[in-house]
Formats: C-alpha cells, sequence, structure tokens
C-alpha cells in the first residue's frame, strides 16, 4: 500500500513539473510573441524537437530556433508549420499545416503520440544475420499501409550472401515485387553499391526501421556523408549543442530525397489497430474480401473462403495468409 502512495506521489511530482515547464515555455513564446511582427505569418519545416525547442527550415532555407504555442498540438519532425520571426534568428511556431501522414506510437500512458510527420516510404532494412523474417516485414508492411504511405523491401550488407542464401532469399521474398513492394540488395562495401538505395529514396521523405543488427545506423551514415554538418548547424541553430544527435531529425540527402532519422522508431511496427485494419494491411487481399461465402469468415478453415481460394489458384502467397492468421489470432489474444 506505502509503495502504491508513493507511485502515486511521484506521478503527481512529474506532473507537476511537467506542468510548470509547460506553463515557463508558453510564457516564453507569449513574451516573444510580442516582439514579433504583427501578421508576419511565414511557412516552415520543422527539422527537429528537442523538448519545448524547435529548429525550422525556412522557405531560404535557413534554420531557426523556435519556440511553439502550446496550444496548437503536439509538434514533430516533418511537420509543415506557420511561424513568426522574434529576434534574429529566433521566432515562435504558431500552427501545424495539415498532416500528409503521421507515424505515431503509444507513449508510457498508452496514448498514441506522433513521432514524425509527412513521411512518404517506409524503408524496411534487412540483413543475412540476423535472418530475414517475412513475419516481420508484413508487420512492417501492415503499419505502412495504415499510415499510407510507399514500403521498400531492403537486404543490406548483401556481400555475406554465398550464392545459395542469395538463391534461398531470392525464392522467399521475390513474391513482394508482385504485390507491388520493390526488393533490393545493397551493400556499402561495393562501389556503387547503394545506387539502388539512392535511386529508390529520391524524391521521397523515408524513414528506415528494422531489427537490431541490420546495420541501419551504418547505413544512415553512408547516405549522408555530411551528416557531421548538418548536425553542426543544427546545433548551431538549436542552440543545444550535441543534445540534437539523439532526437528525430529531418536530413536532406545529397543524392535527392529527404531522410528522417528517429532512433526510437527503427524498431517500429504497428500498434492497437483492429482486425479491419490489419485486413487492410496486406494489399493484396483486397480484391478478395468480402468474397467469401461466410461474411464473418476468419480466412482460416472456414468452407468458401475467397482468400484460401485464390492461394490455391497461386494469386497469394500461402506464407503472407499464415502470417495474416497468426497476427489476427495476436490480436484477439490482446483484445
Amino acid at each position: 500500500m506505502a509503495k502504491r502512495r508513493l507511485s502515486r506521489r511521484q506521478k503527481e511530482r512529474i506532473k507537476a513539473i511537467q506542468d510548470r515547464r509547460r506553463q515557463r515555455m508558453e510564457t516564453r513564446a507569449e513574451a516573444a510573441l510580442h516582439e514579433a511582427e504583427k501578421n508576419e505569418f511565414r511557412p516552415g519545416l520543422v527539422i527537429t524537437r528537442y523538448g519545448q525547442n524547435l529548429v525550422v527550415e525556412n522557405e531560404q532555407g535557413e534554420l531557426i530556433h523556435c519556440l511553439f504555442r502550446q496550444n496548437i498540438g503536439h509538434v514533430v519532425c516533418g511537420d509543415r508549420v506557420v511561424w513568426q520571426p522574434t529576434t534574429e534568428g529566433n521566432g515562435v511556431v504558431t500552427a501545424i499545416l495539415d498532416r500528409q501522414t503521421a507515424l505515431v506510437r503509444p507513449n508510457f500512458s498508452g496514448e498514441e503520440k506522433p513521432l514524425a510527420a509527412n513521411i512518404t516510404q517506409l524503408v524496411i532494412v534487412m540483413a543475412p544475420e540476423p535472418p530475414p523474417s517475412q513475419y516481420l516485414v508484413d508487420q512492417y508492411l501492415v503499419a505502412a499501409e495504415n499510415i499510407g504511405v510507399k514500403a521498400l523491401i531492403t537486404l543490406n550488407k548483401s556481400d555475406l550472401l554465398d550464392d545459395a542464401s542469395r538463391t534461398k532469399f531470392e525464392d522467399e521474398f521475390s513474391h513482394y515485387a508482385s504485390i507491388g513492394y520493390p526488393v533490393i540488395l545493397i551493400s556499402a562495401k561495393y562501389e556503387h553499391g547503394l545506387d539502388p538505395l539512392l535511386e529508390q529514396l529520391n524524391e521521397e521523405t523515408s524513414i528506415l526501421v528494422g531489427q537490431s543488427g541490420v546495420g541501419k545506423s551504418s547505413l544512415i551514415n553512408a547516405l549522408l556523408p555530411d551528416l557531421n554538418i548538418q548536425v553542426g548547424k543544427l546545433s548551431h541553430a538549436s542552440g543545444l549543442g550535441k543534445h540534437t544527435t539523439s532526437t528525430t531529425t529531418f536530413y536532406t540527402l545529397s543524392h535527392g530525397g529527404n531522410l528522417i532519422d528517429s532512433p526510437g522508431v527503427r524498431s517500429f511496427r504497428f500498434g492497437d489497430i483492429d482486425r479491419r485494419h490489419l485486413e487492410r494491411g496486406f494489399a493484396e487481399f483486397g480484391g478478395y474480401l468480402g468474397h467469401c461465402r461466410f461474411s464473418n469468415c476468419r480466412h482460416d478453415k472456414e468452407p468458401g473462403c475467397a482468400l484460401h481460394e485464390a492461394v490455391e489458384a497461386g494469386k497469394i502467397d500461402p506464407q503472407r495468409l499464415k502470417n495474416f492468421q497468426h497476427m489476427l489470432q495476436n490480436l484477439d489474444s490482446t483484445h
């Protein structure tokens, strides 16, 4: 009982501290707005956020340190915003423009909060070790479909494959291309070994996800040869030093496109979804859903299941249906 009371007090103390911090930041933001020129609203892009501090890129490509009004909502990396200049190199964000997409996950309270906004592509990174998992890939693809972004399947460190393992990988993952998900093999060890990835990143705002150990961090360093320069500019603009290296950050790729690096979501998968969203996450199921003999078909052992008939006809890969069934069972067990 004593431990429970202590935990409650701790929660109340933390909340009180957070409320005081928010109030202080709101006071600072309001004070800064008094110094702003009236009606001078400008568009910008949130490059990174650290606590209540933002780095916003203006239309000229300059980086501006901004506070933000607390009543506009949760501002995240990738947001398009409206801001007002205050002093030289500083401003206040006063509005968030509509998001095209948002990557969200539950916080410690179970409340879903956005982590990055306006991404267009989820890059699923695998490697020969740990062994590639179709089930894990399908989880990421469900997330991509429900977020509404493209998905790219990438095998990193392909230089470690021998002929047998390369053939095995192609046999297991070739069907994804027929669904509409590109599958590429890359290696930073080969000259032009990253070219297939650079081509897919061009004109996209991408985020890399995948298991620990597949080389995401090394890949990001290889894709951003000017990483230290970009981080240095961010640190200077924010006044926060190297704290910016551990936050979700928007980077510009020299070969074209943008990359959002979010250490907290590199192992991201879908969160709390229902059966309808799970079905929608399997893109090739769309033409068969609603055509089963029974309206409540679970696509398991029911007669007249349109998905099973599609598998038998070679229209759906059998492993994809098995992975769907497994995910559905997990949903049932958690609801």
